[in-house]
C-alpha cells in the first residue's frame, strides 16, 4: 500500500464513523425493531434519488415498521442535542489524519443540521460536511459522491472514501474513488461490486495506510 497517491480522505458518516445502529436500537427501545426501523431508513433514502426531507423519512420509516412518532421525534432531538457516539476507535483514528495533515470530508445521507451534529459528535474538524440536502442527491446517486470530490476539489482518483454500508462500495467506485470499507458486520461485496481497495472490519488499519500522510503533487 505503499505506493498510493490520495490527497484527501471522504468518509461515509453514519455507519462508518458513527454508531447509527445502537442509536436507532436506542430509540427503539427493542433491539429487532430498531434494526428494522434503521434498514427501513436506509432504504429509503438509498432509493430516493433527489434529495427530500431527511426528517420525513425518518417518520416515513418509523410508520413501516410500527414505531411511534414520539419516538422518532425523540430520535431527532436526540440527535440535534449531539448524543450520537461515534465508534470506539473512530476519534483516535481521526486524530491521527489531522495529526498527518489529512483534509477530510463527510459524504452523508440526512440534512445538513443532522450531518452537523453527527460529525460534531466525532470530535474532528472535518474541512467539509456534505450532506445529501447540501448536495441535492442522496448516495448511492453519483452526484452526491461528486459534491463531496468538488467541495475537496480533488479528482476521484486522488480521494480515498470510507464507506460503513454495503451501498457505498459500489456507489463511491462508480465515480472513480478506491474504496476502503469499515465492514464490521462481515457483509459480502454487493453483487456486481468491484471488490473494495480494503475491506476490514474496522477504521484501525486506515491509520497504517495512510500514515505517510497526503500525496504532495
Amino acid at each position: 500500500m505503499a505506493d498510493q497517491k490520495f490527497k484527501a480522505v471522504a468518509f461515509d458518516l453514519l455507519t462508518a464513523l458513527i454508531d447509527s445502529w445502537a442509536f436507532w436500537i436506542k430509540a427503539a427501545g427493542d433491539e429487532t425493531l430498531g434494526r428494522t426501523w434503521r434498514l427501513a431508513s436506509l432504504r429509503l433514502v438509498t432509493t430516493a434519488g433527489i434529495y427530500r426531507p431527511y426528517e420525513e423519512t425518518v417518520f416515513e420509516a418509523a410508520g413501516e415498521v410500527g414505531v411511534s412518532g414520539e419516538r422518532a421525534d425523540q430520535l431527532l432531538e436526540d440527535w440535534v442535542a449531539g448524543k450520537l457516539a461515534p465508534w470506539p476507535e473512530a476519534s483516535s483514528v481521526l486524530a491521527k489524519l489531522a495529526s498527518q495533515g489529512w483534509r477530510t470530508a463527510v459524504v452523508t445521507n440526512c440534512s445538513q443540521r443532522l450531518a452537523e451534529a453527527a460529525a460534531a459528535a466525532t470530535r474532528h474538524r472535518f474541512d467539509h460536511i456534505v450532506s445529501a440536502e447540501r448536495a441535492g442527491f442522496y448516495k448511492i446517486k453519483p452526484e452526491a459522491y461528486k459534491a463531496g470530490l468538488a467541495a475537496l476539489g480533488e479528482d476521484a482518483s486522488r480521494v480515498l472514501f470510507v464507506a460503513g454500508s454495503p451501498h457505498d462500495v459500489p456507489g463511491a467506485s462508480a465515480v472513480g474513488m478506491k474504496v476502503y470499507w469499515s465492514n464490521r458486520f462481515n457483509d459480502p461485496v454487493p453483487t456486481g461490486a468491484p471488490k473494495p481497495f480494503m475491506n476490514q472490519p474496522n477504521l484501525l488499519a486506515l491509520s497504517d495506510l495512510l500514515a505517510g500522510g497526503p500525496e504532495k503533487s
